[in-house]
C-alpha cells in the first residue's frame, strides 16, 4: 500500500451522511491516530458530535478515537473520560503506552474519589470496573505488592485482605509495615489496616508474635498486648520463652513510657489462669518478672552501659588539643568544649576529662556552670539507680541552695540520666519546683523543668503537667520557657486538646518571647505523629501575626508528619521557606524538611540544592540542618558534596551548620569506606586552631568533633528504630537540639537521638554468653579511627657548621707548614709533585665540609669516610628493597573476614556482612535479617557448660571515698563574662 501522507480524505468521510462511510472513516482514523493526531485534532468537534448522537451505532468507536487524540494532546483526564465511554472497545490487556497511561490515570482518579467520598457519593461504575480489572490481572500475575499499594490508597480493605491471604504473608506484612504505612496519612485508615493485619495474624496456624505485638503497640492496646504475652507463656518449649523476651525487648525499644507502664500493670491484673505451684509456677513467675524488668528498661540500660563502657574508644587527645587552642575564659568556647566532651562520652560513664581538668572546669561562670553540670547527665545517661549518688555533690544540700547555676544544671542532669525512663527522679524534681524560695529560684526551676521533661517524656501524667503549668504561670522568662518545653515533652503525641488550649491561650497573653517560644515548641511535641489531626492547629498557628508562633507551626508540621514524606506538608514548607517575612520561620521551615524525609534521605540533597544557594543565609543554614538530620549516619556523598562548599560560606552561622551537619552524616564512617572523613576531621582541627576564625564557626567545629565521635565512637544518629518505627525520643531530642540557636543548654538533648550500634546476644536467662559472629568484610572497612599520635619528642640535632673558604685555605697552609717541619725533622724528602698532590687531596675534604657534609675530625677526613659509609649503606639498602609486584607481594595479607565477640560494635552498613559460624553453638531466634541491638540466642548445646561475660560497668562512683572522684564544686576565680 502507498504511504499515507494526509488524513484529509478520511476526515471528509465523517461529513458524509452515510453511516457506513462514517464507520469506515472512524476505523481508519483510529488505526493512524498516533501518526496524524495533530491533523485529526482539528476535527475534534465533528468527532464529538458523532459520539454525542444517541442513535449513532458507532459511538464507542468515536469515543476510543477521542481518547487517543486527547492522550496525544496530554489531556489525560479527558482521555480517561472518553476511554470509559468506549466501554469494551478499550482493551486493557493491550500493552501500549496509551492503555497503560489511561489505566494509571483511572487508578489515580479512583483513589481520589474514594478519599473524598461521603455516604451519598457514588463512584462511576465504569471507572471501578477498570480498576478492578487491573487488580484482577495483578492477582493472576502474583503482583501482590502492587495490589497492596492500590488497596491502601483506595481504602479497599477487601482487596488488602485478599492479597495478604493469597501471597507470602510474612513477606507482605513486612512490606506493608516498612514501605506502605507512610501512604496512610489518616489515623482512622491506619487503625483500620492495623486491625485487619492483627485479625489475619491471629488466624494463622503459626502466629508471628513479633508482628502482632507491633500492631497492638500502634493501636495502643496495652491490655491486649499483656494478655498476648501471658498466653505465650503457656508453651512448654524453651524457644517460646526466647520469643517472649525478644518481643519484649523490641517493644521496649519502640513503645512509649505510658504504653510500657500499662503493660506492666496488666501483666499483674489481667484475668488469666496462672499456675499456682510446682515447676510451672516457678517458671511462670521468672518469665513475668523478667518481662517487667525488660519493660522498665533496666535490662536494656544495663546491657547498653556495659557495651558503651567496654568498647569506649574516645580519643582524649582530640579534646586536649581543642582545649589548648580555645580561650577557656570565653563562655562560648567553654560551653562548646563541655558539650563536645559530653557527646564523646555520652553513656560511657567515663568522666576522666572533667576530673583531669579541674582548673579549666573551674573557669565556668553563670550559665556555663549550668551547662557543665548538665553534661554529667549526658555522660552518665542510664545510671538510673546510681544517678542521685553521682549528682549528690552538685544537688542542693539539706534543702539549701548555694550555687543555683550548678544546682540547676544538676537537676537537668538528673533528668537526662533518667531520660524516657522516669522513675524516682520525677518525684524528686517535682518537689524541687516548689522547695526553694531564693532570689535565683527561676534558675533552679529552669533546670528542674528541663529534667522533668526529659525524665517524664510521653508519660501523659496530668499531675506532672499541672506542676509544670504552675511554673508557667509565674511568668518568669527563664523558668516558664523551660516549663513550656517540658509540658510538651510530658504530653508528647497525646494531641490533648485541653493542654493545647491552655498553652495557646497563655502564649497570646504573655509578653515574654522566651515563654512564647517554649510553648510553641511544646505544642508541636503534643501533636507528634498525629498527621491530619494536627492540620487545623497548624493552619491557626501559621496564620498568626506573631512570628514565634509561626515558627512553632513549622516544627508542628515536622513533628506531626515526621518520617511520612507527606507531599502536602513538603509543599507547604517549601512555600513558607521562600515567602515568610521572618528569617526564623524560614529557617525552621527548611529544617523541618529533614524530619519529614528522614526515611528517604536520597531525596533530600536534590530537594534542598536550590535552597542551599539561597541569598538568605537563614535559609542556607536550614538547608544544612535538613541534610544533617535526614542523612544522619548514611555517609551520603551527595549531601557531603553540597555541604563542603557551605563550610566556606560568607555567613559564620552557615559555616557552623555545615560543620555540624557533616559530623551527623559521617558519624561512624571509616576512612576506608568514606575517604572524605579524614578531610572533615582535619577541617575541624584547622578551624579550631585558626585564631582569626569567627567564634560561631569555632563553636560549630567543636560540637562537630564531639558528634562525629559520639558515645565513645559506638553510636550513630537514627530517627527510627531497628524495626522501622519512628523513634519518638530521637525525634524530640533532635528537635530540641536545633533550638541551641537560641539557648545552648538545649544542645544536651541531642544524645536522645544516639543509637548504640551493638550486637548483644542473650541466652534464655538474660545472660551474655561468650560467643562469636563473623564479619565477612575487610576489617578496615568498619574499623575505629586511628588515635591521634602523640607529639614527637624534641631531639637535639647537631647542625653542620659553615666554614668560610678563606678559613679552609688558612688551615690547609698551616697543616702544610707542620708537615714540612715534620719531614725536615725526620729527614724525609718528598718529591714536590707528590707534595702538591697531597695538598690537593687534603683540600678536598675541607671543601666538602663547607658544602654541608658531616662534621668530623679537624681535617675533615672523618666527614669523607662517614659520607662514603652512608652512601654505601644507602646503596645496599636500596638493593635489598623489592620493586614492582615484589613490593606489593611483600605487604601483609589482609583477611576478608574477622570474628567478633559478643557485646561488640557492628555499624548499620556492616550487618549485611554478618553471619553466624557454621558450627555455632548459639543461633538467633529472631526471624528475618538481623539489624542489631539485643538479640535472643537459642543454645543448641544446652547440656554443655556455659561461659559467660561479666559486667564491666564501674561502680566506684558511689560514696565520698570512692576511687573515681567526681569534680569538686566549681570555683569561680574570674569575673562574670557571660
Amino acid at each position: 500500500m502507498a504511504t499515507i501522507t494526509s488524513v484529509g480524505g478520511l476526515l471528509a468521510l465523517l461529513e458524509e451522511p452515510s453511516v457506513s462511510l462514517q464507520h469506515y472513516g472512524l476505523t481508519r482514523l483510529n488505526s493512524v491516530v498516533d501518526q496524524f493526531w495533530s491533523e485529526i485534532s482539528d476535527s475534534l468537534t465533528r468527532i464529538e458530535i458523532l459520539y454525542e448522537e444517541e442513535d449513532f451505532p458507532y459511538r464507542k468507536l468515536a469515543a476510543l478515537l477521542l481518547a487517543k487524540i486527547y492522550y496525544n494532546l496530554g489531556e489525560y483526564d479527558e482521555a480517561l473520560g472518553f476511554a470509559l465511554g468506549a466501554d469494551d472497545l478499550f482493551d486493557q490487556t493491550e500493552g501500549s503506552l496509551f492503555v497503560k497511561t489511561i489505566v494509571n490515570t483511572a487508578v489515580e482518579s479512583y483513589i481520589h474519589q474514594r478519599e473524598s467520598a461521603t455516604a451519598t457519593t457514588k463512584i462511576d461504575p465504569r471507572l471501578q470496573a477498570v480498576v478492578e480489572n487491573m487488580v484482577e490481572r495483578c492477582f493472576q500475575a502474583n503482583e501482590y505488592k502492587m495490589v497492596i499499594g492500590i488497596a491502601l490508597e483506595a481504602r479497599r480493605l477487601d482487596l488488602l485482605e485478599k492479597a495478604l491471604k493469597l501471597g507470602n504473608t510474612a513477606e507482605l506484612f513486612a512490606y506493608l509495615q516498612d514501605s506502605c504505612f507512610p501512604l496512610l496519612q489518616h489515623m482512622e485508615a491506619r487503625h483500620n489496616v492495623l486491625n485487619l493485619m492483627l485479625r489475619i495474624q491471629m488466624s494463622l496456624p503459626e502466629s508471628n508474635y513479633e508482628a502482632i505485638s507491633q500492631c497492638l503497640m500502634q493501636l495502643n492496646e496495652p491490655e491486649t498486648c499483656a494478655h498476648l504475652l501471658l498466653r505465650m507463656t503457656e508453651s512448654e518449649r524453651d524457644e517460646q520463652t526466647l520469643v517472649i523476651y525478644q518481643v519484649a525487648f523490641d517493644l521496649e525499644e519502640d513503645a512509649t513510657q505510658e504504653f510500657l507502664g500499662k503493660v506492666i500493670h496488666y501483666l499483674d491484673h489481667t484475668e488469666y489462669a496462672r499456675p499456682t505451684e510446682g515447676d510451672e509456677f516457678t517458671k511462670f513467675t521468672t518469665v513475668i518478672n523478667n518481662l517487667k524488668s525488660i519493660f522498665s528498661g533496666k535490662q536494656t540500660i544495663k546491657l547498653v552501659l556495659d557495651f558503651l563502657f567496654q568498647n569506649n574508644h574516645t580519643d582524649l587527645a582530640i579534646l586536649k588539643n581543642t582545649r589548648d587552642r580555645l580561650e577557656s575564659r570565653s563562655s562560648v568556647f567553654h560551653s562548646a568544649m563541655t558539650l563536645a566532651n559530653a557527646y564523646m562520652h555520652a553513656g560511657t560513664t567515663v568522666d576522666d576529662f572533667l576530673r583531669s581538668n579541674m582548673e579549666w572546669l573551674a573557669r565556668a561562670t553563670n550559665w556555663t556552670k549550668f551547662t557543665a553540670a548538665a553534661s554529667l547527665g549526658v555522660i552518665h545517661k542510664g545510671q538510673i539507680e546510681r544517678g542521685p549518688a553521682i549528682m549528690a555533690r552538685y544537688l542542693p544540700q539539706d534543702g539549701v541552695s548555694n550555687s543555683p547555676y550548678s544546682e540547676g544544671g544538676a537537676f537537668f542532669a538528673l533528668g537526662l540520666i533518667n531520660a524516657n525512663h522516669g522513675g524516682a527522679a520525677i518525684d524528686y524534681l517535682t518537689n524541687a519546683l516548689t522547695s526553694f524560695q531564693t532570689r535565683d529560684v527561676e534558675i533552679l526551676q529552669h533546670g528542674a523543668c528541663l529534667g522533668l521533661g526529659a525524665a517524664g517524656m510521653a508519660t501523659a501524667d496530668e499531675n506532672l503537667f499541672d506542676s509544670l503549668k504552675n511554673v508557667l504561670y509565674t511568668d518568669s522568662a527563664v523558668a516558664a520557657e523551660a516549663a513550656g518545653l517540658a509540658m510538651g515533652l510530658v504530653m508528647v503525641g497525646t494531641a490533648s486538646q485541653s493542654a493545647i488550649d491552655e498553652m495557646l491561650q497563655y502564649a497570646h497573653e504573655t509578653q515574654h518571647e522566651k515563654i512564647i517560644r517554649g510553648l510553641a515548641i511544646g505544642m508541636a511535641f503534643i501533636m507528634y505523629g498525629r498527621q491530619d489531626q494536627a492540620d487545623d492547629l497548624i493552619d491557626k498557628l501559621s496564620d498568626d501575626k506573631d512570628p514565634i508562633l509561626r515558627y512553632g507551626a513549622m516544627y508542628m508540621i515536622a513533628m506531626a508528619y515526621c518520617g511520612t514524606g507527606n507531599n502536602s506538608a513538603i509543599k507547604r514548607l517549601l512555600h513558607i521557606a521562600v515567602s515568610d517575612v521572618n528569617d526564623d520561620v524560614r529557617r525552621a521551615a527548611v529544617t523541618a524538611l529533614g524530619f519529614i524525609l528522614f526515611r528517604t534521605p536520597s531525596q533530600v540533597p536534590r530537594m534542598v540544592q536550590l535552597l542551599s544557594e539561597s541569598y538568605n543565609p537563614h535559609v542556607r543554614y536550614g538547608a544544612t540542618l535538613a541534610l544533617g538530620i535526614s542523612c544522619a549516619g548514611t555517609g551520603s556523598k551527595e549531601a557531603i558534596n553540597l555541604l563542603e562548599p557551605m563550610t566556606r560560606d560568607s555567613a559564620d552561622h552557615v559555616r557552623q551548620g555545615a560543620l555540624i551537619a557533616l559530623a551527623m552524616i559521617q558519624i561512624e564512617q571509616s576512612e576506608a569506606a568514606n575517604p572524605k572523613v579524614a578531610a572533615t576531621r582535619k577541617l575541624y582541627s584547622t578551624i579550631i586552631a585558626d585564631k582569626h576564625e569567627d567564634p560561631m564557626t569555632k563553636f560549630g567545629a567543636t560540637l562537630a568533633q564531639g558528634i562525629i565521635d559520639a558515645g565513645g565512637r559506638n553510636v550513630t544518629i537514627s530517627l527510627q528504630t531497628r524495626s522501622g518505627h519512628t523513634r519518638m525520643p530521637a525525634v524530640v531530642g533532635m528537635a530540641l537540639f536545633t533550638q541551641f540557636w537560641f539557648w545552648y543548654p538545649l544542645a544536651h538533648f541531642l544524645p536522645l537521638a544516639f543509637t548504640p550500634t551493638a550486637f548483644i546476644g542473650l541466652d534464655q536467662n538474660l545472660r551474655v554468653p561468650k560467643m562469636t559472629i563473623v564479619s565477612n568484610a575487610r576489617k578496615a572497612l568498619f574499623a575505629y579511627p586511628e588515635p591521634i599520635p602523640p607529639p614527637a619528642a624534641d631531639v637535639a640535632v647537631r647542625v653542620a657548621t659553615a666554614v668560610l673558604s678563606t678559613t679552609a685555605k688558612t688551615k690547609a697552609r698551616a697543616k702544610k707548614a707542620e708537615r714540612e717541619k715534620e719531614r725536615q725533622r725526620t729527614g724525609s724528602v718528598k718529591d714536590s709533585s707528590a707534595s702538591t698532590a697531597m695538598d690537593t687531596d687534603e683540600a678536598k675534604p675541607t671543601a666538602n665540609v663547607t658544602s654541608g657534609s658531616k662534621v668530623g675530625d679537624e681535617d675533615g677526613s672523618q666527614a669523607v669516610n662517614d659520607t662514603a659509609m652512608d652512601t654505601d649503606e644507602a646503596s645496599t639498602a636500596k638493593a635489598k628493597v623489592p620493586s614492582g609486584d615484589s613490593a606489593t607481594a611483600s605487604k601483609k595479607f589482609e583477611p576478608i573476614s574477622e570474628n567478633l565477640p559478643n557485646l561488640c560494635r557492628v555499624v548499620p552498613a556492616q550487618w549485611r556482612h554478618i553471619s553466624f559460624p557454621a558450627d555455632a553453638r548459639y543461633v538467633p531466634v529472631k526471624r528475618g535479617a538481623l539489624t542489631g541491638g539485643i538479640i535472643m540466642l537459642d543454645d543448641l548445646q544446652p547440656d554443655q557448660p556455659q561461659e559467660l561475660m561479666a559486667s564491666v560497668i564501674p561502680r566506684s562512683h558511689e560514696g565520698s571515698g570512692s576511687e573515681l572522684q567526681l569534680p569538686k564544686p566549681f570555683e569561680y576565680p574570674f569575673g562574670d563574662d557571660d
